[in-house]
């Protein structure tokens, strides 16, 4: 048994979840990634003497949405809180934030593992906050800049349980908090960007004890998979330190993605004192039972629930499933499908293959997809008919219909010559010219070695010039061999 085998990791993640609103949480400054810096501010942003705050109705709206999403308590008095400190790129020295009154307690994100279980994570709290400027360090050889376009765009923070217990799990937890506020259209989940950022709280303890070891908080985390490999060296780390008898220092850290190792930022004492105090420009705000139901009847599917109706109603494979839930616009477009076909896993295996191949080739999202859900769901039913074969729709009649996406599918078909045979008379009288064709073949089939057949099929399918309907000359060809 290894040595690490005798720890477990404790695991809890803060993700910060940037909101796509127009303006900012607390001004009107435009709230828009990648403007020319400094650009977006003005003096209300910069919190220059003598400018007031006002709440932005949207950052509310979104942390409802997300709160009831993953079924927290919505808290009826939000209150709004100054959290003291200073950082070049903040301007104002202080941040509004929640703090005792964060808009949304409890709830829960559900990960499923790569053998299929599930495992609950719980969430500790929700509240809405601004962001800070963003301070660059690449971009001049002596000098930091700070690009103050950030500061005062809106905020949610997501705080979870330390109820993680590996680096994958925490690559699944993220995946799933992507997933579902992309789902939700509050956020575009690209951590490349910032747009959601995370910091991992990180101790180690034996299995055998019931008290956490002391943890370290590691920052500047740019994509889910650097979150994984920053927890699984912060765990060996943490145990190598403790095996040699010593001390983990309660610090934060930041990853270097180059070398997958993490350094020292700053040592932390155990209470950060940010001298909070309710902020004295923002009134409270209520949130009535009625504002929550309103908001609640215009939620979109969420990914856990579809996958809940794909794998137990729908009959699909836990893998089929979640191909088809991982992105929003996709699990749409297959649901419109199946209001159009009964034929389930057909409607998902073309989406997964031809439709996924087409907009993978041609860089584009679902929504510029030429086919509606109709037009797909008539494929699908010529080909269930028999009237066309797999082969045939997918490499003929399919990329037909994209460049012409007007046209019916069985008309394509017909003017390509594509239209199968599965008339009987026409069909036994193939079938009969095939078996003729081997008379010491049909002995050896009658002998035993039925495994032959497929070599009569391959002979009427020739004949046939491949337009024989297979499950009908199979069965034709079975009879008449079978005599």
């Amino acid at each position: 048994m290894s040595v690490y085998d005798k720890y477990q990791a404790v695991i809890g993640l803060e993700v910060h979840i940037q909101l796509l609103t127009k303006s900012k949480a607390y001004s009107g400054d435009p709230n828009d990634f990648g403007a020319i810096p400094n650009t977006n501010i003005s003096p209300v942003s910069l919190g220059l003497p003598g400018t007031l705050p006002k709440a932005n109705k949207k950052q509310i709206e979104f942390a409802v949405r997300l709160g009831l999403a993953v079924k927290a308590n919505i808290t009826a008095f939000n209150g709004y809180a100054r959290k003291n400190y200073f950082y070049a790129d903040l301007p104002k020295g202080y941040q509004i934030t929640q703090d005792k009154t964060p808009i949304c307690t409890g709830g829960r994100i559900i990960i499923r593992m790569e053998d299929g279980a599930e495992k609950t994570i719980n969430i500790t709290r929700i509240h809405m906050e601004e962001d800070a400027g963003k301070s660059m360090h690449d971009q001049d050889p002596s000098d930091t800049l700070i690009d103050l376009n950030r500061a005062g765009v809106p905020l949610l923070e997501m705080v979870s349980e330390p109820e993680i217990r590996s680096g994958e799990e925490a690559y699944k937890y993220l995946t799933e908090v992507r997933k579902l506020v992309r789902y939700l259209d509050i956020c575009d989940g690209n951590m490349e960007e910032g747009s959601m950022r995370c910091d991992a709280n990180i101790s180690v303890m034996l299995k055998s004890a019931d008290k956490y070891g002391r943890r370290v908080e590691v920052k500047n985390m740019n994509s889910i998979r650097n979150v994984q490999r920053a927890i699984e060296h912060e765990v060996k780390r943490h145990v190598d330190l403790i095996e040699k008898g010593e001390t983990i220092s309660q610090e934060t850290r930041s990853f270097d993605a180059v070398t997958g190792t993490t350094f020292s930022l700053r040592t932390k004492e155990d209470a950060n004192d940010y001298r909070y105090f309710p902020e004295p420009d923002l009134q409270p705000v209520l949130i009535t039972e009625a504002y929550i139901k309103e908001i609640k009847k215009e939620l979109p599917p969420l990914p856990y629930e579809l996958f809940e109706k794909y794998t137990k109603q729908l009959n699909l494979s836990a893998y089929d499933a979640g191909v088809l839930t991982d992105s929003k616009g996709i699990a749409l477009y297959f649901e419109e499908v199946t209001r159009h076909t009964k034929n389930i896993k057909a409607a998902a295996n073309w989406i997964m293959g031809p439709v996924k191949s087409w907009l993978n080739e041609n860089a584009v999202e679902i929504g510029q997809f030429p086919l509606n859900a109709k037009q797909l769901a008539g494929l699908i039913k010529i080909v269930e008919e028999g009237k066309i074969s797999h082969t045939a729709a997918t490499q003929t009649v399919f990329p037909a219909m994209l460049a012409d996406p007007g046209k019916d599918p069985l008309l394509i078909a017909e003017q390509k010559n594509l239209l199968q045979q599965s008339d009987e008379g026409e069909l036994k009288s193939l079938i009969a010219q095939a078996v003729s064709k081997f008379p010491d073949k049909v002995a050896e089939y009658k002998g035993g070695k039925t495994g032959i057949i497929g070599l009569f099929m391959g002979e009427v399918m020739k004949l046939s010039k491949g337009k024989a309907d297979p499950k009908v000359a199979n069965k034709l060809l079975k009879e008449m061999l079978d005599k």
